[in-house]
């Protein structure tokens, strides 16, 4: 046998291991609706820039008939390559081999390229499509699964990590995703539960579908699991890749700006429109943004979770920034549990990243109700207090209508570290409403009136006069600068550049205890 017979044997065995479960699991898997590990790579990355890694592991398992079945690739393909010119690390679940169970190798080569990412300074992306735990293999698999979950949390803040489910994600499986900084699903065909919809019939008696117990949209609106939802597996994976695009490596780098700037003009006559100045009225705060940042770079987060809050992505000038907002339109704009909740994680993910945190403020206050404090709204609501005060990036805050109360002191206020705080000329910025304030302040003259109706009206505009404006705050220097609102872009551009070099530093400690 010579070198070539080598080389042949090579190649064999590579083909054998593409193939993975073979033709006819791979055609059942396209029945599903549901593409193949390497076809999912092929779309994720740059065209041609995947290598793999380890392909020739196997599993050591000789129980439960094992010992005679084999496992091309070991059920996951693993390795790295580029997402618009830069480098990722990625594994890709193979549901044709085993169900794309995991096992004590399979877990192994998940592993040994986490680590990989996190000497290279490289964001990891999982493709997640497996049954779970390899039962044959036992608890060497659970082992295998704390391998990961460790890695999650030790490189969390470190390099990015996104994980996308694009099939069944069941028992312990469910916590790698969960730790990692955004979750993608696909409608229909991906699912993440902890226990499936037969272990919950047994047990309550409660009866439910795989999807209406852990589908996309039920992650994406009701519990927070996902951030991000499309209806195919390769509209989800050109979200991955718009989403990579804007991040930067890990936690040492900014993200790249790009020269050029697409939105022609950096005044904005329309923007006075948008928002009315009658603060019982809603509108759209992603108007705002479209008109603030750079035209189609606005990618939101957890679009259709806590919707009382808009998180996202986008450009100002080239540069990357994220971006907290009100919504006026859902709940007044008040915050809740789920919009603390929302707010606080991607607050701190801008934060561990070097991507400078923009707040667009209009709020009413914290939400009330008796299932909203039974819920611990104290507890969530000092999540986004924390993350703020916590967080050294630069941080703008632009205050659209109302700031009253606590929340006016939630959202990147001076108080607790903004850099820069612009109001607009009607902005109400006080303890809370004029319509509050005067019935507490005024209640004794308002009762002893001869016509309360009028006096109550008189004092309330009273109090909005002499309390509810930016000139009072900016008097005390709560407001850097009362700003035409026109003139949001040009102020946002010139606070970035100027903040560019920002150098802040925090007590040493391990970490600190934020209210979970």
């Amino acid at each position: 046998m010579d070198m070539y017979d080598k080389m042949d044997e090579l190649y064999d065995r590579k083909r054998e291991i593409e193939l993975g479960g073979g033709d006819d699991k791979i055609d059942k898997q396209h029945e599903r609706g549901k593409l193949t590990a390497r076809e999912r790579i092929d779309l994720l990355l740059d065209e041609g820039s995947f290598i793999e890694l380890n392909p020739f592991i196997e599993h050591r398992c000789t129980d439960f008939g094992l010992e005679n079945m084999k496992a091309p690739g070991e059920g996951v393909v693993t390795g790295y390559g580029k997402i618009h010119g830069r480098p990722v690390y990625l594994f890709a679940q193979d549901f044709t081999v085993f169900g794309g169970a995991l096992g004590e190798m399979h877990a192994h080569k998940i592993a040994n390229v986490m680590d990989l990412a996190a000497k290279n300074g490289t964001p990891f992306i999982g493709l997640n499509d497996s049954g779970g735990a390899r039962i044959q293999e036992g608890v060497v698999s659970l082992d295998g699964y704390g391998q990961i979950f460790y890695r999650n949390s030790i490189y969390s803040g470190v390099i990015p990590q996104i994980s996308v489910i694009l099939g069944p994600c069941a028992g312990g499986a469910v916590y790698s995703p969960a730790i990692t900084d955004f979750v993608f699903m696909v409608e229909k065909t991906s699912q993440m539960f902890i226990t499936g919809p037969k272990v919950i019939e047994t047990v309550t008696g409660e009866k439910i579908s795989s999807e209406d117990l852990g589908g996309a949209k039920v992650h994406s609106t009701k519990s927070g699991n996902a951030h991000f939802m499309g209806e195919t597996e390769a509209e989800v994976l050109e979200q991955v890749r718009a989403l990579v695009e804007l991040l930067p490596q890990n936690n040492k780098e900014k993200s790249d700006i790009k020269e050029g700037n697409p939105q022609a003009s950096d005044d904005l006559p329309e923007i006075a429109d948008v928002v009315p100045v009658d603060a019982t009225k809603p509108y759209d705060v992603r108007k705002v943004i479209e008109q603030v940042v750079d035209s189609d770079t606005f990618l939101e987060v957890h679009a259709h979770f806590a919707r009382n809050i808009v998180v996202g992505f986008a450009r100002i000038k080239g540069e990357v920034v994220g971006l907290v907002c009100n919504q006026p339109k859902v709940m007044a704009g008040g915050l809740d549990i789920d919009s603390s909740d929302k707010a606080s994680r991607f607050i701190r993910f801008c934060d561990a990243f070097n991507i400078p945190i923009i707040t667009f403020e209009d709020v009413t206050g914290f939400f009330p109700g008796i299932k909203q404090e039974h819920g611990g709204i104290i507890r969530h609501g000092a999540k986004i207090l924390y993350a703020y005060s916590e967080a050294t990036v630069p941080k703008i805050t632009v205050i659209t209508r109302k700031a009253y109360g606590g929340a006016y002191v939630a959202l990147n206020s001076k108080s607790i570290g903004a850099d820069l705080v612009f109001a607009w000329p009607n902005a109400e910025i006080a303890v809370m409403g004029p319509q509050g304030a005067a019935n507490i302040i005024f209640a004794r003259e308002i009762e002893q009136s001869e016509n309360p109706e009028a006096t109550r009206q008189a004092k309330i505009d009273e109090y909005r006069t002499k309390f509810a404006n930016p000139y009072v705050a900016a008097a005390r220097g709560m407001v850097d600068d009362v700003i035409d609102p026109r003139d949001t872009r040009i102020k946002c551009i010139q606070a970035l550049e100027m903040l560019r070099t920002k150098q802040e530093e925090r007590p040493w400690k391990k970490h600190g205890n934020i209210p979970l």
